[in-house]
């Protein structure tokens, strides 16, 4: 996933999900349950640019930011079609 890496996110009650497309992305998937403490256990999958079906688990903490919109704080790890974890920061675009 790259800066060019587009979401786009729904929900009803505790259930999330999404798809996202762009950068290195052909087209991805996120299913995510809201815990407790309003963070997101998520699931993601996506075909990437060179056709690699990959899968992964992550976590996210929400932020609401003085303009009213969201920036997900998340801490990933690949489950299959790549190695490794890391963080990121998604932010809503208006």
């Amino acid at each position: 996933m790259s800066g060019k890496t587009v979401f786009e996110y729904r929900q009803v009650d505790d259930v999330v999900w999404g798809t996202y497309t762009g950068g290195t992305i052909r087209f991805g998937t996120i299913v995510a349950k809201v815990a407790p403490d309003a963070s997101l256990d998520m699931r993601y999958q996506h075909v990437n640019d060179t056709g690699v079906l990959c899968t992964g688990q992550c976590h996210s903490r929400a932020e609401v930011l003085p303009d009213g919109r969201i920036r997900l704080h998340e801490s990933w790890r690949w489950t299959s079609g790549r190695n490794g974890a890391g963080e990121s920061i998604v932010e809503e675009l208006r």
